[in-house]
């Protein structure tokens, strides 16, 4: 298993570079794992949604963002990766430059670790792997709230969970019709209609819909959803769901002359904390390493 480990934290060394290539710019672990969760040749949609119990813990965790994590602690140990704060990441120059097609992490990143003699790097034992000790890495307690939120709306029943969309796109400025999606038996499988007015006075029509599911989304449902925006004339939909959308069903919301937005579980927690719908942010704080460093 320490054999398959490491050949997945290389693997992943090379997915993360690709997608920061891709993304450009400063970004996050989350947006590196939604690009290379939907784009990835190398790592599929389920193994970067897998799950798992922690023997140790009792605790669920997703092993390939332990590996993911890990592989970008290696990039910036070795220079392909710069961060200011451990959260928001750039390429360096170094990481700008990289032949992608040639890049090898066994060679060209695994060997400069071992001359850093990082001690970190080297207490990381197959016991760490099992236990998935700090498996979000220093996302943890950022993420923590989060799952709960996810949890939370997985144990909503659909009424309320439409009931929390439509109050959610209303913060984002969607003028929300209060009849259309509202009646069950007539609205034609809709959760909801709105209106979006732009900054140059002209006002769009827009349908909604919510589901709230267990598995990710998948694209019949996006081709089911354009039908019932047919039948009111829609100019643009918003698919929003608690869990995620299949390859399939991203490729199929932007096909067609009406792109449909795709608003994942991950993307449900932006908006609320952007807008502070139903939580109370609290301020804390985190021991840097002086506290803990052995010296």
């Amino acid at each position: 298993m320490a054999n398959q480990q490491i050949n997945n934290e290389n693997a992943a060394m090379k997915e993360v570079l690709i997608a920061m290539h891709k993304i450009g710019g400063q970004v996050t672990r989350q947006d590196i794992r939604n690009e290379i969760r939907d784009s990835s040749d190398v790592f599929s949609e389920d193994e970067v949604d897998k799950t798992r119990v922690s023997r140790k813990t009792g605790k669920q965790y997703h092993p390939f963002y332990y590996s993911m994590n890990f592989a970008v602690k290696y990039l910036i140990l070795t220079g392909f990766i710069n961060t200011e704060d451990n959260r928001v990441l750039e390429l360096t120059e170094k990481g700008r430059n990289v032949d992608l097609s040639s890049f090898d992490a066994e060679k060209d990143v695994r060997p400069f670790l071992e001359d850093n003699n990082s001690q970190e790097l080297k207490e990381k034992s197959l016991a760490e792997v099992d236990s998935a000790k700090d498996m979000n890495d220093e996302d943890t307690d950022e993420d923590q709230w989060r799952q709960d939120l996810l949890d939370a709306l997985m144990k909503m029943n659909p009424k309320k969970f439409e009931f929390f969309c439509r109050g959610l796109l209303t913060k984002m400025g969607i003028d929300v019709d209060d009849t259309i999606g509202v009646n069950y038996a007539s609205d034609g499988g809709l959760d909801g209609f709105g209106y979006v007015r732009s900054n140059d006075y002209r006002t769009t029509r827009v349908a909604l819909q919510a589901k709230r599911w267990q598995a990710n989304v998948p694209a019949p449902e996006i081709d089911k959803f354009r039908g019932v925006m047919d039948k009111y004339n829609a100019e643009f939909g918003i698919f929003i769901t608690n869990s995620g959308f299949t390859r399939g069903a991203i490729k199929t919301a932007r096909q067609g002359t009406r792109i449909i937005t795709l608003i994942d579980g991950e993307e449900i927690c932006n908006l609320v904390a952007k807008y502070n719908y139903y939580v109370k942010p609290v301020t804390t704080y985190r021991l840097k390493d002086f506290y803990t460093d052995k010296d």
